[in-house]
């Protein structure tokens, strides 16, 4: 069971802060990887939240591999994200204020594949052309570090 999971049976559906990562995966064609999440029926970025004892960056290899069966030869911090822009209330109505550690993949290995139940299908999208976003990933490609990011990919 997550620590999140373990911390929702003492507080019930009130707001928490959840401290994670998430993890930037472009392809040669400067795509970014997103996943169809089950829980919004919307596209998201991989990443998660840090687990007891993980460092944040372990925490980003577990959901890369966890979300997309990808492992990365190291990972470039982009930037720290927090704020009133990512609080989420998920369709259940547990209530969340995210700090997301932001990451690039560097060195990906691996074929795309989903090992857990939170999406139901990956794929690679142009920046151009974005499906519906759920909102923290729109809020994180908006973000200052995305952007910087993405321009030296270029």
């Amino acid at each position: 069971m997550s620590y999140i999971s373990e911390l929702r049976k003492y507080v019930g559906q009130r707001p928490v802060i959840n401290i994670g990562a998430t993890v930037i995966v472009m392809n040669a064609q400067n795509e970014i990887l997103l996943n169809l999440r089950t829980d919004t029926n919307t596209w998201g970025i991989i990443g998660g939240g840090m687990e007891l004892g993980e460092s944040l960056e372990e925490t980003a290899a577990r959901e890369l591999h966890e979300e997309a069966g990808l492992t990365a030869g190291h990972f470039e911090l982009l930037g720290v994200l927090s704020g009133r822009e990512l609080y989420f209330r998920y369709p259940n109505g547990d209530e969340t204020y995210t700090v997301i550690a932001l990451y690039k993949a560097v060195g990906i290995s691996g074929a795309l594949h989903i090992n857990d139940g939170e999406s139901t299908h990956l794929q690679y999208f142009p920046l151009t052309q974005l499906p519906e976003l759920e909102p923290r990933a729109a809020y994180v490609l908006q973000s200052e570090a995305f952007r910087k990011a993405a321009a030296s990919c270029v």
